[in-house]
């Protein structure tokens, strides 16, 4: 695949250390990412922002979605075109965790006859992996995942290996056909940044899907950015400035969705059994840098918060028993406190 001259613009303006002219960059790469992608992917905007805020943020996603809406052939699209090795891992009932992980395998040594101990990698060892699946295997297997993904590294007997860098774990879930299932505990929903939901596509996006798919195209995909690129785009987008009153709204946010916090609303002691952690509170100003620059500007602004807020406030808001009987879900409560949480004023 031929890089784009993109690169070496953004590699002078890191070598220069002008994070000025690195946001501008990562704007440009954020924008030439997405005209990649629409090369196989039809429409799904939202989802695709999603899924790149939370790679520059160092995050991992959980997508939810139908069966056939191309979430497996986003990640894999996304890994081609960011030039990053790419596993894909199918959940299934009989999954073990060293299935996942690697394990350590017994040889002899021809010239010296000792028997040692090999490790051979599994195939968490790459930069993305898609979790196909994820709530079809056991709590064993699913927590095989935990370490590599709030440590980055796998634990295999006594030895411990680092797993490189930049390293993304999307796992996907299919909202039906939840007979013998093993749904994922919060501790580890939480462990994902973001839970992003991947909806039907419109009328006229069908369409072109129809013949898109059924026709002799095939998309022929350029090289964006580079692993090591990506690694100093997570450095740029933490460095991003942020207001007090921009943390102030993030953090009134996660607290409100808290039932028997001070100043959560009362609908939230009546719907809500628990609310988002501090975890939530970080990854929305974590996500706002980054959809800030990915937009192209270089402050955070509480319209950013407030467009991340969904997928990082719904897998860390679980609804009551009446508020489930009476149809109310984690989203809609969400939406309910943005309209009736207001941003501080700004300070000068």
């Amino acid at each position: 695949m031929p890089e784009p001259a993109l690169n070496v613009g953004y590699a002078a303006a890191a070598a220069a250390g002008d994070d000025v002219a690195a946001v501008k960059h990562l704007a440009e790469a954020y924008h030439a990412m997405t005209d990649q992608l629409a090369k196989a992917i039809v429409g799904q905007s939202d989802v695709i922002e999603q899924v790149l805020v939370a790679m520059f943020c160092r995050g991992h996603c959980l997508l939810v979605g139908v069966p056939g809406l191309a979430k497996t052939l986003l990640v894999s699209t996304i890994a081609r075109i960011v030039n990053l090795s790419f596993k894909r891992i199918q959940f299934t009932p009989d999954l073990m965790p060293s299935d996942i992980t690697g394990t350590d395998v017994l040889e002899e040594d021809r010239t010296t006859g000792k028997r040692v101990f090999r490790f051979v990698p599994g195939p968490i060892f790459a930069n993305m992996i898609l979790a196909d699946e994820i709530n079809r295997t056991p709590p064993k297997t699913q927590a095989a995942l935990l370490e590599a993904m709030q440590e980055h590294s796998v634990t295999v007997g006594e030895a411990t290996y680092a797993l490189g860098e930049p390293f993304f774990v999307l796992a996907t879930q299919n909202p039906i056909e939840q007979e013998g299932t093993y749904p994922l505990p919060e501790a580890q929903l939480d462990r994902f940044m973001f839970h992003v939901v991947v909806d039907y596509p419109d009328a006229d996006q069908e369409l072109q899907i129809m013949k898109q798919v059924t026709g002799a195209y095939s998309a022929e995909l350029e090289h964006v950015l580079s692993g090591q690129e990506i690694l100093r785009l997570q450095d740029i987008v933490r460095r991003v400035p942020c207001a007090d009153h921009v943390f102030q709204y993030a953090r009134d946010l996660a607290r409100s969705s808290r039932p028997g916090t001070p100043g959560a609303p009362d609908f939230v002691g009546e719907m809500v059994n628990w609310g988002a952690g501090p975890r939530a509170s970080i990854y929305l100003i974590l996500a706002g840098k980054a959809r800030a620059i990915l937009h192209g500007r270089y402050h955070v602004t509480t319209e950013d918060i407030r467009a991340m807020a969904l997928p990082v406030l719904r897998h860390r808001v679980l609804t009551t028993f009446n508020a489930e009987a009476a149809g109310v879900t984690s989203d809609q409560i969400v939406l309910r406190l943005l309209s009736e949480i207001r941003p501080p004023a700004e300070t000068i």
